[in-house]
């Protein structure tokens, strides 16, 4: 079974080039594609980008960034021919094991995959918004009751 590998991805030329892939299939408001290029210094390895390779092709994205209270999980894609196949799930699983809540905006008709990762739906200010928190460990809530 494959199971993907998530990667802090580069910000250079080549991960320039991967991006322009899904411009072309997304809806613009999902592009990373301007972000990238805003923030281009040869091979910086601090992105706040993350993705999959599946062979030598980026496969699915996403940019993380974090504040005080939350991990921002912003703008999660994968390409049309590859999605229901894991990509998005393994995404998610990669920022939920850093163990922090996330928050992020259901786009483009992905309330139902935000639902199915966990995610809990909040409105603030009018403004719809998926939270996810992690649960606190067991062993070590019962360990330091002891």
């Amino acid at each position: 079974m494959y199971i993907p590998k998530v990667e802090r991805l580069l910000v250079n030329y080549k991960t320039l080039e991967e991006f322009k892939k899904f411009k072309r299939y997304g809806k613009q408001e999902l592009s990373m594609l301007e972000d990238l290029q805003a923030n281009i210094i040869e091979d910086n390895s601090e992105s706040p980008f993350y993705g999959i390779y599946f062979g030598e092709s980026l496969v699915a994205r996403m940019s993380l960034y974090e504040t005080e209270d939350y991990i921002e999980l912003y703008k999660l894609e994968v390409l049309p021919a590859l999605q229901h196949k894991g990509f998005g799930s393994a995404l998610v699983n990669y920022t939920k094991s850093l163990q922090r809540p996330i928050k992020t905006i259901a786009r483009v008709q992905s309330e139902l995959f935000w639902e199915k990762q966990g995610f809990d739906k909040i409105i603030i200010e009018d403004a719809p918004f998926y939270i996810w928190r992690p649960q606190p460990n067991v062993d070590a809530v019962s360990s330091e009751s002891a």
